[in-house]
């Protein structure tokens, strides 16, 4: 394909799957049961944290963590005592158990308390070449309170390496326009022409097999090179083709 017909093949599946009927089988489903701007945005960061693995077994283990937390994430985060986190005694998901969920829930009211929310902390460094430095500093935030070492290893550095999937996944829930009912669009603060593709197995796959990505690794390197030849099929909007990718490799085997 040229590169214009690769990108009328790609903006016809980002039509095709940019619609509400994504929201049936994927996690972005669980943000979506709250109207709160601070309750979409902890629900959508717990949710993009065990995205992982099998994805009905992702819904299920997030729908848990919300009713552990009354499904109220926002209020549970402000206000819970110590006491409360019991009520996470249980919860795993693969490698995420109760310890790391009740750090995260404490981290999170550190960051609401003193740094003004999840948004201002990411827009703080975020910047027109990227995500990476913003989402990198986030990290130090996150783990700024006493921590166990273990949870570290639940927020990715993509200054070491990492593609970090699952944030880059979040950023464009918070930040993509919400005109077809997906994304949320609440993050005004961020410009959706600096996010990247969530890289995983499907969309690397995919975008091997169209020429947009030739390192094997789904690594930082790979996200790099996804991300400036994706920015050139729409610069303003570079990760609206994560759903191309994903739709063609989980939906249709491409």
């Amino acid at each position: 394909m040229t590169k214009a017909e690769l990108k009328d093949f790609l903006d016809a599946k980002v039509l095709q799957y940019n619609l509400p009927k994504f929201l049936e089988t994927d996690p972005i489903q669980i943000p979506h049961e709250f109207s709160k701007k601070e309750d979409i945005e902890i629900s959508a960061f717990l949710t993009s944290t065990i995205a992982w693995g099998n994805r009905k077994s992702i819904i299920t283990n997030a729908k848990k963590m919300m009713e552990r937390m009354d499904n109220a994430p926002h209020d549970f985060v402000l206000n819970h005592k110590p006491e409360d986190l019991a009520n996470f005694e249980g919860f795993v998901h693969r490698t995420f158990n109760s310890q790391d969920l009740s750090f995260f829930v404490q981290s999170l009211k550190n960051i609401y308390t003193n740094h003004k929310g999840l948004e201002s902390v990411f827009a703080k460094n975020a910047c027109n070449t990227g995500m990476h430095k913003s989402i990198s500093e986030f990290k130090k935030v996150f783990f700024e309170i006493p921590h166990p070492q273990r949870t570290t290893k639940h927020v990715s550095d993509p200054l070491k390496g990492s593609a970090a999937k699952r944030i880059n996944m979040y950023l464009r829930w918070m930040v993509r326009s919400n005109a077809t009912g997906v994304d949320f669009g609440l993050w005004k603060s961020i410009s959706p022409a600096t996010l990247s593709c969530p890289l995983d197995v499907h969309s690397g796959n995919v975008a091997r097999k169209l020429g947009l990505l030739h390192r094997k690794q789904n690594d930082a390197k790979a996200l790099a090179e996804l991300d400036k030849n994706l920015r050139k099929l729409d610069p303003n909007d570079p990760v609206k083709y994560d759903f191309a990718l994903f739709g063609l490799g989980v939906f249709e085997k491409f």
